[in-house]
């Protein structure tokens, strides 16, 4: 196991340790014993970038499940690196940031346990080569996200937020695997860079559509892409620092990453490039349209995410050109930059507002921006950090969120330049689409400005507010400092984080040797582009008032959530109607069920695998055995028609003596004594226990003859015979009974067989076997001591009554 092994494991390691530690020592802060590793963790990444901005590649293999091809193989590049700084680098500021934010008095334990056990998974998935070991992770993601939204579980918010992600995210995952078995069959392999490797053969491959479809599925789930978007609002429900870092540098991050890393393998088709284009223009556009109505911070800023994640999508859609050919790269290549830009900044401003959200709701007990307002002279620190990050969210100068801006319009609005695919005939809907997108952004940004901090307060707060604690500051000031340094200084990213992502995308070993400047010249197109934005949403957010009745015609009964919920609601209800009816407490309905089953599937397999039975290799059947067979059918008959208890126990016995008989007729002496043995005890215990039970019961009522019954037991009894037969009649191995006899003396020293070979060749098996007696023979008593001090209770109560 190597040092970056070690690095990815480190946070569950951690929090086992925090977990026992904190059983015994509840008065400290254990806050300050998670924020080390996360620190550690960014600190060695960040040793790395030297080696991966000079082009070296970091390629770790260990072995984890090799049979099945599941390694723990590390592969670290540009791209990988990238999000394991953003993942590790705002982790510990979101825990520094958590243990001013939460009270002692919260299950600190459980927090930071789920938050490192997230953290780990989060580092798997960006640094992980094998798409089994990705997937492990990606799903890990989802479980730990679902224990930290739903954190308070207390509050049914919570709950439901924390099971709408899971079911979402998990569901999209799922059909990913799909996608990644498929390109396992196409390439035989599951390591991401031999797929890339074997990309001629995936190209050729009718199955690399479907493999794309389930892939992206897993990717807009996880990264709340519409129509699957709707479980990122309800995730606000979380602790403001577990929304601090979803949003900005982890959960809503892994399918941008997965996106950006399956570029190199999906760039040539065309539906890929479509399908993300498209996509994330509608979500970009439609989650900032929706985000201006909303009346609570973190909802409106959870929306926000959704649009600019939307934005980061349609540029790596767009990007993929400069990948696949008849595009021209140079142009198309500033796409990724965008992409990979944002991604940074994204995750700079959107962890500071959440915080300086977190700092509000804190200090002044609600988030309501309807009873906010004039905070301006109270919270000077938490509004010039609002300001900052906000404008820079809104792609105002001079911060690093115009930049991303600036580059995502001119990549949009050159669409008509792509030769490729039919791209070029959405010449004019692509880039409006973008514009009409970032004029929201921008009033939603505005609003976020305003509403809380300025204007004037018509309510009375919950508490009497304050600026936010030193501690509670530290980490969105930081954050809000990277904003100005990467505003005024982008390139200081360029050659370090930028390129070297990009070259991770684009699979190239040739730097792309990027330059972001705030000055593009008048001639640029983007420049006009931003001045409209600029120009038209300040006069909208002026105007708010004329036309936000809009909002009023979107009624709750047409959106995805109340489909989602609806949905939710005929799943239960058919869920618990179908188990009502197959679950009704009938032994006899489950056997149905069972053997029905088995002779469904069981004819299905016999005839796909053309079983035959070859007559002239049967053994002669004697006299006798046709005697005991007919006694057995006999016995068996009488069974079904009696209504004598005490017949159908001497008719059951009868049918196991019959088969001891036929034990004799094979020459297995020892297993007729055996068998005669068994079905003298259970005849006798039969007769005692049915002794006990009253006369009148069901056994007594007239059996009808159901016809369903009837052919599953005929189905059953048939099928298991040709089975056996033909197993009989085609045999793949030649039989073990040689080995035995030629081995069982010399080997075993053993006199008798049978014995040896339970004893010895087969001796695992006899002591499972017994075991597993021992284990049924455990519950039963547990069972008998329940009742006996049940009885013995009610029969306490009875005395005490009498006593009364």
């Amino acid at each position: 196991m190597t040092l970056i092994h070690l690095a990815i494991l480190l946070p569950v390691a951690a929090a086992i340790a925090i977990g026992v530690l904190y059983r015994y020592y509840r008065k400290i802060n254990i806050g300050w014993l998670a924020l080390p590793v996360p620190l550690l963790i960014a600190i060695y990444l960040a040793t790395l970038i030297p080696a991966v901005s000079g082009g070296e590649v970091i390629h770790e293999t260990m072995p984890f499940m090799p049979r099945i091809g599941m390694n723990f193989d590390i592969y670290i590049d540009g791209l990988s690196l990238l999000f394991a700084i953003l993942i590790s680098g705002i982790g510990a500021l979101v825990t520094l940031y958590s243990i001013g934010y939460l009270s002692q008095k919260e299950k600190l334990g459980s927090f930071y346990i789920y938050l490192l056990i997230f953290m780990t998974a989060m580092l798997g998935v960006v640094l992980i080569d094998n798409v089994l070991m990705l997937y492990l992770f990606w799903e890990l993601t989802s479980i730990s996200s679902f224990l930290l939204i739903a954190f308070w579980h207390k509050n049914d918010r919570s709950l439901y937020g924390a099971q709408k992600s899971m079911l979402i995210t998990m569901f999209g995952g799922f059909l990913m695997l799909g996608g990644f078995i498929i390109l396992y069959l196409i390439t035989g392999t599951f390591s991401i860079r031999g797929m890339i490797e074997a990309l001629p053969l995936i190209q050729e491959n009718q199955l690399a559509p479907l493999a794309i479809v389930l892939i992206l599925f897993g990717a807009f789930t996880k990264s709340a892409q519409f129509p699957f978007h709707i479980w990122l609002p309800d995730a606000m429900e979380a602790p403001t620092p577990v929304s601090a870092y979803l949003h900005s540098a982890t959960m809503v991050k892994a399918g941008i990453y997965l996106v950006a890393r399956f570029t190199p393998i999906f760039a040539f088709n065309s539906l890929w490039i479509w399908l993300i284009l498209i996509v994330g223009l509608f979500t970009m556009t439609w989650a900032a349209f929706n985000s201006i109505k909303q009346n609570d911070l973190k909802a409106m800023l959870a929306l926000s995410t959704v649009s600019q994640l939307g934005l980061i999508m349609s540029l790596l859609g767009l990007g993929a050109l400069s990948v696949s050919t008849g595009a021209d790269e140079q142009l198309f290549t500033a796409a990724i930059v965008a992409a990979v830009f944002h991604v940074f900044n994204h995750a700079t401003f959107k962890g500071a507002l959440f915080m300086v959200t977190g700092i509000v709701d804190h200090e002044t007990g609600t988030r309501n921006m309807k009873k906010l307002g004039g905070l301006l002279t109270i919270m000077p620190i938490s509004v010039t950090m609002t300001l900052i990050t906000a404008l820079s969210m809104a792609g105002i100068p001079p911060f690093n969120g115009f930049l991303s801006k600036e580059l995502f319009l001119e990549a949009m609005i050159s669409i008509g330049n792509a030769e490729f695919g039919g791209l070029s005939s959405m010449s004019f809907i692509v880039p409006a689409l973008a514009i009409i997108g970032s004029i929201f952004t921008f009033i939603y940004s505005i609003r976020l400005i305003y509403d809380v901090f300025f204007g004037k307060r018509t309510y009375h707060l919950p508490k009497a507010p304050r600026e936010g604690s030193a501690i509670m500051l530290v980490s969105p000031a930081i954050l809000t400092f990277l904003v100005l340094v990467f505003g005024f200084f982008p390139n200081l990213l360029s050659g370090t984080i930028i390129d070297p992502a990009v070259m991770g995308i684009m699979d190239s070993s040739t730097s792309p040797e990027t330059s972001i400047s705030h000055w593009h010249g008048f001639d640029s197109p983007a420049l006009w582009a931003t001045v409209s934005i600029v120009i038209i949403g300040t006069l909208l957010f002026i105007s708010r008032d004329r036309w936000m009745f809009i909002y009023n015609y979107h009624k709750e009964r047409f959106t995805l959530d109340f489909a989602y919920d609806q949905l939710l609601l005929y799943s239960r209800f058919g869920s618990q109607k179908l188990t009502d009816n197959l679950m009704n407490g009938s032994i006899r309905s489950y056997l149905l069920y069972i053997f029905g089953t088995f002779v469904i599937f069981g004819c299905l397999s016999v005839i796909s695998a053309g079983m035959s039975i070859d007559f002239n290799n049967l053994s002669p059947v004697s006299i006798g055995e046709i005697i005991m067979v007919l006694i057995t059918i006999v016995t068996l008959a009488v069974i079904l028609i009696t209504k004598s208890r005490m017949v159908s126990i001497i008719m059951l016995g009868a049918v196991g003596f019959a088969v001891s008989m036929l034990f004799v007729f094979f020459r297995a002496p020892d297993l007729a004594l055996a068998q005669l043995a068994i079905e003298t005890i259970i005849t006798a215990l039969f007769l005692v226990c049915f002794f006990y039970l009253p006369r009148h019961s069901r056994h007594e009522e007239r059996i009808r003859f159901k016809l369903t019954n009837f052919l599953v037991s005929l189905g059953v009894g048939v099928l298991t015979i040709f089975i056996g037969l033909a197993a009989y009649s085609e045999r793949l191995f030649e039989s073990i009974s040689q080995f035995h006899i030629e081995n069982v003396y010399d080997l075993t020293a053993g006199g008798n067989m049978v014995n040896v070979i339970l004893v010895d060749f087969r001796g695992f098996d006899t002591l499972f076997e017994t075991l597993v007696f021992g284990i049924a023979g455990i519950g039963i008593f547990t069972l008998m001591k329940l009742n006996l001090n049940r009885r013995g209770n009610k029969d306490e109560e009875h005395t005490e009554e009498s006593r009364v």
